[in-house]
């Protein structure tokens, strides 16, 4: 691989944690994909569902179809998960399995330019699809974090890669407000043609900010085990057991699984159940490009702050900010309020998100990445499954979304008790340990 010339602003990139190529490429992969998780799945196509797709259809049996999809589409990836990540561990195939799903996921988004009025059960098809896609290509992601970064630099470099995900969902996100809010300024007709075009740009930009990472990151060693996907999957009870003789990662994932349900279901439920209250479209997508915006410094900061109090501190700080979000939600009303509450979930999402991810890769050894991240992601999917469903059965059992929104306050108090628990300094040790028996 021919060297790369030396980048500007060296200093600054050495001060974020991106001081070398392997680190830059890997983190520019959250700036590809983050476009289709603030474009598609926050932003655009709950809109675009709710106003074009489900035509027809009443607005919060609208909203539960589009939960029961997004529940479905991350309970399939939380069940591939696990073996996948065996896997990729025995076979070193963490890269070839990042690329087949971001494949997936960048054909089933590009397939959403075609859905039109009323085409609701398409729509929800190419969504799921396009969701289980880019959640499994993130568990190889996250596996690569402790292959490219020491101990000391993993929050950094963590945090930086949300960092750019927010930028790069923001800059994606600003050039389809553009086309959607205004499509005579770039010489395209009223009506769905915008989003639609939303959709196909993302898919784009997802392939393009791709590459880096498979070309410039290094595909750590296999691990010489012999596996299979039907021997991985039937080794599941077996893989659990090994991650529970890590008993703070253990305990680390079973509290993230129960906080990051709710931070999930605020992330894809938001802009709907802003539009089910009757909050204008173009607010709502101003909104959610507030949050990109004001989430770089944030994530950044939350990395400072980790380095000050401890990652463990921060991500309980973030969680009470989210109790508050919670709450003040349920009685929320005008885009005035929908805008104070963008900007607190702007202050604590990514940073929140950042070191939980960062926070766990400390606590395991690195032999073990993709396959103890393959339960990591399915603690972060079914946390997926879990907050939709609480709105889907909610409303459909006659409820609102409001009384929804109380019940994920459960979830961060939950969460963060758990996390209190958690013996960080004891669980690297026994990682470290493992790391040179190994």
């Amino acid at each position: 691989m021919e060297p790369l010339p030396e980048p500007p602003f060296r200093g600054i990139l050495t001060k974020i944690g991106l001081n070398d190529p392997a680190k830059r490429a890997w983190a520019m992969y959250d700036w590809a994909n983050s476009a289709f998780f603030t474009v598609v799945v926050t932003a655009v196509f709950p809109i675009y569902f709710a106003s074009v797709a489900a035509t027809g259809i009443e607005p919060d049996r609208a909203t539960g179809l589009f939960a029961a999809a997004s529940a479905v589409a991350l309970l399939l990836v939380a069940l591939v998960a696990p073996p996948l990540g065996t896997l990729a561990d025995a076979r070193g195939r963490r890269k070839k399995y990042l690329a087949a799903f971001s494949l997936l996921g960048i054909l089933s988004t590009a397939g959403l330019f075609f859905v039109g009025e009323g085409d609701w059960k398409l729509g929800l098809v190419f969504f799921a699809m396009a969701n289980l896609g880019a959640g499994a290509s993130t568990i190889f992601y996250d596996s690569l974090l402790n292959h490219i970064a020491s101990p000391g630099e993993v929050d950094s470099v963590s945090t930086a890669g949300f960092a750019l995900g927010y930028l790069g969902g923001g800059v994606m996100l600003g050039l389809s407000l553009i086309w959607i809010t205004n499509p005579g300024l770039v010489g395209l007709p009223e009506g769905t043609l915008g989003p639609r075009l939303a959709f196909l740009a993302v898919s784009i930009w997802w392939l393009v900010f791709s590459l880096p990472l498979l070309r410039r990151v290094p595909e750590p060693p296999a691990s010489g085990e012999q596996a299979g996907f039907v021997s991985s999957f039937l080794g599941l009870a077996g893989t659990l057991r090994e991650l529970r003789t890590y008993p703070q990662a253990f305990l680390l994932l079973l509290a993230f699984f129960v906080y990051n349900d709710g931070i999930l279901t605020i992330i894809r439920m938001a802009a709907l159940y802003g539009k089910t209250i009757g909050l204008d479209s173009n607010q709502l997508i101003k909104a959610v490009l507030l949050v990109q915006f004001v989430g770089i410094p944030c994530s950044f900061a939350f990395g400072g702050l980790a380095k000050r109090i401890s990652s463990k501190s921060a991500i309980l700080i973030g969680l009470a900010v989210y109790v508050v979000v919670a709450l003040l939600g349920y009685f929320m009303s005008t885009a005035t309020h929908f805008y104070l509450l963008a900007g607190l979930v702007a202050l604590v999402q990514g940073g929140t998100q950042a070191l939980s991810r960062s926070l766990f890769a400390t606590l395991i050894p690195s032999h073990k990445s993709a396959e103890f991240f393959g339960f990591y992601a399915v603690g972060e999917k079914f946390a997926g499954v879990l907050g939709p469903t609480l709105f889907a059965t909610v409303l459909f059992a006659g409820g609102t979304s409001r009384s929804a929104m109380l019940w994920l306050v459960l979830f961060f108090v939950g969460g963060g008790y758990l996390l209190t628990k958690v013996d960080v300094q004891a669980g690297r040790r026994q990682a470290k340990s493992a790391e040179i028996e190994a």
